[in-house]
């Protein structure tokens, strides 16, 4: 599906957004682990990156109490090639890689700049996170729709296989901003 809107130009690789969210996983499972904000309770977190307009284009899961920042070049490193209009390679990377301060290390830094992507992220005891959030908010709107799925907010699923497919083969039609979602998926049928 992604394929089929990146032919059609309808992904905007200008910026991408990453975050990540923790939930209960209450009958524990892979990818689980003591949660830091939930009294140490079991718990996984969902890692998602998003285009500007809040496309989800990769996710991943992890175990509650991994750093979110280890999880930047796995995210980008596995994210698929995605065909786009006209000629050229497939796309592997946006422009501008926009993040809170959980992702605001030297090392990240580093990576994004090898990868040739630009880092808008808050740096710690500098930034304000609020600054940059006029172009975050579209992951967290992404965020709290795949919440709205009650499997994925409650983590009733024990298999990593299982978390990562349901969490990544929601529709988009079906997700924030549905209108223009829905457009974009007409004119795929059509």
């Amino acid at each position: 599906m992604l394929d089929r809107l990146g032919e059609q130009g309808r992904l905007d690789w200008s910026r991408a957004s990453l975050d990540s969210v923790s939930v209960r996983a209450k009958r524990g499972g892979e990818l689980t682990g003591p949660n830091p904000t939930d009294r140490a309770k079991r718990g996984s977190k969902y890692h998602l990156l998003v285009d500007a307009t809040g496309l989800p284009l990769n996710v991943a899961a992890s175990g509650a109490n991994r750093n979110d920042s280890m999880l930047v070049e796995p995210i980008l490193d596995s994210m698929p090639a995605i065909k786009r209009g006209g000629r050229g390679h497939p796309r592997r990377r946006p422009v501008t890689l926009h993040g809170d301060k959980g992702y605001g290390n030297p090392r990240v830094r580093r990576y994004l700049r090898r990868r040739g992507i630009t880092a808008r992220i808050a740096r710690i005891g500098r930034d304000s996170s609020a600054r940059l959030g006029r172009h975050r908010w579209v992951v967290e709107r992404t965020l709290g729709w795949l919440l709205s799925y009650k499997r994925l907010a409650l983590r009733c699923d024990r298999t990593a296989p299982t978390i990562t497919a349901r969490s990544g083969s929601r529709s988009p039609s079906s997700g924030p901003d549905a209108y223009q979602r829905s457009n974009a998926m007409s004119s795929l049928s059509g």
